[in-house]
């Protein structure tokens, strides 16, 4: 069978820089690495013509080489020094996956690094954007004391793994093809625990919670996150730890709504506020500002409020507040009210002057209708 293009192998383009091209092939050698696809057999095939395509492309003079003869140019010597002076391919894969796999050609990678957390952090809106500091309790795996985090009991020491022979890393071979990863005996470590710690079995960590101080800046809101470095996972058997990450949770606010570094709020108004105008009292997150309605103002105009919004927490300038008011129809009226209405409605009636907005609306009407009969 003809073998396939070295480039579309990779999926890249021939122009493509060696960055590019290392890119590729770690993207397509994780799809199909045979640990993630224990019985596929096809994706091993490709994952053995992926490393042949770096092997080439992944060196300046054999990618060349390559381009100006193709397959006829890099076939004779392909294969000929895996193992040799010239590096292989279990070189190649410890350079391009190391921090994945635990290293490339050289010692143990050491204990591995304990995970990442992340802790969803609930806000009122008003602590949000004044900032405060909190405690919060998060469940984590802490070094063991007993043994100090080694994960043997006390008295014992780790013992030299026998598969790895304390290296931490072992070769695995398929036919001529060669791979450097982490020992799956040890993990990479190179010791192993013979006499295991009764407090945490082995592990060097132990479940626990801790109470920590998180101090939140003013102007967050929700996606927002911090990072306390450290204050994550311990690593087993005596690893550094991970990190925590706290994310910002902005709860519902029962008046405001945040947009960046603005507020919007309703405020509802009486029929006769809308008409013959006056002030209001609306609330602010520093406190009451009176809001001047116009007379004569219609229902979902907005009113701005400035500078009485939000100081954002990467910088900027403070947003504002802006009101819509929503014209609230009374409802429970009484027989002397319904009347007092009635006598005013009947007072408007034929005056156009009095609802431009209406008449407009009707006279649009009456036209539409007008063209469709004609």
């Amino acid at each position: 069978m003809a073998k396939r293009d070295y480039y579309e192998v990779l999926g890249v383009d021939k122009g493509a820089s060696a960055a590019e091209i290392k890119k590729a092939f770690r993207r397509v050698a994780m799809k199909f690495h045979p640990d993630r696809n224990p019985e596929g057999a096809d994706a091993e095939d490709k994952f053995k013509e992926a490393q042949e395509a770096y092997e080439i492309l992944g060196d300046d003079d054999k990618k060349a080489a390559y381009d100006r003869f193709g397959h006829a140019a890099v076939d004779g010597n392909s294969g000929g020094q895996r193992g040799g002076g010239g590096g292989g391919f279990g070189d190649v894969f410890g350079d391009v996956f190391g921090d994945i796999f635990g290293g490339g050609g050289g010692g143990r990678g050491g204990p591995a690094r304990g995970s990442d957390l992340r802790y969803d952090l609930q806000l009122d809106l008003e602590d949000a954007v004044r900032g405060k500091t909190v405690q919060i309790d998060v469940p984590t795996l802490s070094p063991c004391e007993p043994c100090d985090g080694s994960g043997a009991r006390r008295g014992s020491s780790p013992v030299t793994c026998t598969t790895c022979n304390g290296a931490g890393q072992v070769r695995m071979s398929q036919g001529f093809f060669s791979v450097q990863q982490a020992c799956p005996q040890c993990r990479g470590r190179g010791q192993m625990i013979s006499d295991p710690c009764g407090s945490c079995h082995g592990q060097g960590v132990v479940e626990e919670k801790k109470t920590l101080s998180v101090k939140i800046p003013a102007g967050v809101d929700t996606g927002d996150r911090i990072r306390l470095g450290g204050k994550g996972e311990a690593g087993p058997h005596g690893g550094p730890p991970g990190d925590l990450y706290v994310q910002m949770v902005v709860r519902d606010h029962p008046i405001f709504v945040r947009d960046d570094a603005n507020l919007h709020c309703e405020v509802p108004i009486s029929f006769a506020q809308a008409a013959l105008g006056g002030e209001l009292e609306v609330p602010t997150l520093t406190g009451k500002v009176k809001l001047k309605i116009p007379a004569e103002t219609q229902s979902s105009k907005l009113f701005r409020l400035r500078g009485k919004g939000v100081a954002p927490v990467r910088g900027g300038g403070v947003g504002d507040l802006l009101c819509r008011v929503v014209l609230e129809t009374p409802v429970n009226l009484n027989a002397e009210q319904r009347e007092l209405l009635k006598k005013f409605e009947e007072s408007l009636a034929g005056k156009s002057k009095h609802s431009p907005r209406s008449s407009n609306w009707f006279d649009g009407v009456k036209k539409f209708f007008d063209n469709l009969t004609s």
